[in-house]
Parts: structure tokens; C-alpha cells; sequence
């Protein structure tokens, strides 16, 4: 029987597509258009999340829980809603992650995952996949945290898939499925890292 596989998620990025599935477990591939994405230069933290980054509210983390992650981000939203995040896409991004290709930003709260996302990185392009939160504000601040890693390691494109109302407020914009793949392919070759060592830095810079 077929199995998504890690290789299959390589190719299908690479080429502007994705998995999601459907309420009975099967896969689909998309690709949207016009695509979601987020401006890496024109991204600000709304003015009500300044003074929670401002007083560290959240320990940060990358890359210490990337199952979990991705297990609370399948979580359905309410009772009503379903899931596109199955255990076989869950498996597949693991094997992913084993392999130093996809990664997750996590907020702590007294030793708690309260808060992350996560997506893949492949040359400068990150392909944001889905987060969430246990408390107020912590996927903002994970998300915070995943725009200055980027903009430190020269990242060019940040993907979002598809617009909604919660990458709206990060500043999503919509550009035509054409204008993507052109960006997509002009940021895949170039040699970026996604790399613990940043966030260190960047947490050395935060105000005490």
C-alpha cells in the first residue's frame, strides 16, 4: 500500500505542491493560485505582542519537540472541524525532520508546550504548514521567532499556502500561482541554514 514519504514531500515542494488530507485519510495534492504568501521585509509584530516579547513571556525553542508539535497543529480547531494533518502526513514530516529538512519553532511556558508551528526549509524558501496555541499569544511569538531566523539566515520566500484570516494579520498577501513557482524557483537554489545556533543569538539580543 502507498505511503507518503519524505522523498515525496521533497519533490512536491520543489515543485510548488503540497499534501493535505481529506476527512477520510486520503491524500490530495494542491496547488493554489493564487498562492499565500508572507513578505519577510514587510512583516512588524502587532503592537499588543511588543510588550510580550519585551518581557520574555515565552521560553523559545527550535526543533525539541517536532512530533508534538505537529500533533497539537492536528488537533481539530472546534467540534465541528475536521483535520488535514493525518498520521501518515504526520510520520512523513517526521522522517522529514529526522533529516534536518523540516523543522518547528515552540513556545514554553514553565517547561509546558504551549504554543509553535512548523514547516519546511529547502535552499531559501520556508514552507509554513499549520500552528497553534494552548495559551494567548504563543503561536504569535513562535511565529515572531520564525521571521527573525529567517530574515538572519537570508531566507527569500516564506510560503503560506493559502490566505486566511489568521496569516492575514502576519501580513499574507495573495500573488498568481506563475509569479510563485518564478520566485520558487529563484530562491531554491540558494544556500541557507536553518539552524539552532541563530535563535541563540537572537535570544542573547533580547532585552532582559
Amino acid at each position: 500500500m502507498y505511503r507518503l514519504s519524505s522523498d515525496d514531500l521533497i519533490y512536491g515542494y520543489i515543485n510548488g505542491i503540497f499534501p493535505m488530507a481529506d476527512t477520510d485519510n486520503t491524500l490530495y495534492w494542491y496547488s493554489p493560485d493564487p498562492r499565500a504568501i508572507i513578505p519577510l521585509d514587510t512583516y512588524q509584530p502587532a503592537r499588543s505582542l511588543r510588550p510580550i516579547l519585551n518581557k520574555n513571556t515565552f521560553e523559545i525553542r527550535i526543533n525539541a519537540d517536532f512530533e508534538q508539535v505537529m500533533r497539537y497543529c492536528a488537533l481539530p480547531r472546534s467540534e465541528s472541524d475536521g483535520t488535514w494533518i493525518s498520521d501518515e502526513i504526520i510520520e512523513a514530516y517526521t522522517e522529514l525532520h529526522q533529516m534536518g529538512m523540516a523543522h518547528s519553532v515552540e513556545t514554553y511556558l514553565d517547561n509546558q508546550l504551549v504554543g509553535g508551528l512548523y514547516g519546511v526549509a529547502i535552499g531559501a524558501v520556508f514552507f509554513g504548514e499549520s500552528m497553534f496555541y494552548r495559551v494567548p499569544n504563543a503561536s504569535k511569538v513562535a511565529f515572531h521567532y520564525l521571521i527573525e531566523i529567517l530574515r538572519k539566515q537570508h531566507f527569500e520566500l516564506l510560503d503560506t499556502q493559502f490566505i486566511n484570516d489568521n496569516v492575514r494579520r502576519f501580513g499574507a498577501i495573495e500573488i498568481p500561482r506563475p509569479e510563485y513557482m518564478k520566485l520558487l524557483k529563484q530562491s531554491l537554489p540558494k544556500k541557507t541554514q536553518f539552524a539552532e545556533p541563530v535563535l541563540a543569538n537572537l535570544l542573547k539580543d533580547r532585552p532582559h
